[in-house]
């Protein structure tokens, strides 16, 4: 299908998943736990049951991969839909705001388009391939940092913190005394879009899901970015990690993260 098609649909059902999520924010929640540190709320599952439906109604013949309800396949998909209904469900749950709906569409292995919509700042970030990224309807190209010292950059922990902290702590130690400040917001999918647009300059995460990172990527990627695996090898959305830069900070960070793996 053609990918600016798909991004249109995937902006209006991101669109309006958001708004569902709009009407929970600012409530009292009462998620519930799925394993350690790991939540979900009402309003995921309204959000991904409204998509799935859209997808159903619109693309009978497609595939989904969603966060809350895992996969819908059909036989010979010529498209499949990556769907996390609310990227940031812990910030939601307590009226944090920053949370989004990622939506994203693969074919032939391939990721073909993407949106990711922040409803709290009514930001809808989408693109197509070939066709470059938009913020809100607006080109948007990645940042010109050019070294380490000047960037900000962003990451996340997995759920499984706990169990290992050092292992991850050890990254982070490593590049907060390398880089000018380092953020740690909860929301994958936004992280991808902020490094799209400039603000923010270097980003990496291990142990995401093909539903967190499937808009973002093909969004760095379509504003001038670049998105490998931490080593430098080719970016999957099967693969859990992820090194995505203005690319000109590529290389210093993957060095970085090869000295941390050296050491552990």
């Amino acid at each position: 299908m053609d990918p600016i098609a798909l991004r249109d649909a995937a902006v209006e059902m991101a669109r309006a998943a958001g708004a569902i999520l709009l009407e929970g924010y600012g409530r009292i929640h009462h998620p519930e736990l799925k394993r350690v540190a790991d939540l979900v709320t009402d309003f995921d599952r309204r959000s991904e049951a409204f998509i799935l439906g859209e997808i159903k109604r619109r693309f009978p013949d497609h595939a989904v991969l969603a966060e809350e309800s895992g996969e819908h396949a059909t036989r010979d998909a010529p498209v499949r839909w990556l769907v996390d209904p609310l990227d940031g469900t812990t910030n939601f749950a307590h009226n944090y705001p920053f949370f989004a709906v990622s939506i994203g569409a693969e074919s032939g292995g391939l990721l073909r388009a993407g949106a990711v919509y922040d409803p709290v700042r009514d930001e809808m970030f989408a693109a197509a391939a070939g066709a470059g990224a938009t913020l809100n309807q607006t080109p948007i190209q990645t940042s010109s940092i050019a070294r380490l010292e000047n960037a900000l950059l962003v990451t996340g922990f997995p759920y499984d913190v706990r169990e290992d902290p050092d292992r991850h702590l050890r990254l982070f130690r490593d590049f907060l005394v390398r880089s000018q400040a380092i953020r740690r917001d909860g929301s994958a999918a936004l992280n991808f879009c902020y490094r799209a647009m400039g603000r923010f300059d270097g980003f990496w995460e291990a142990d995401l899901s093909a539903w967190d990172m499937a808009a973002g990527a093909l969004l760095v990627g379509e504003a001038g970015g670049r998105v490998t695996r931490y080593d430098g090898a080719e970016f999957l959305v099967a693969g859990r990690e992820v090194l995505a830069t203005n690319g000109h900070l590529h290389d210093e960070m993957m060095g970085v993260l090869a000295g941390a793996a050296g050491d552990s």
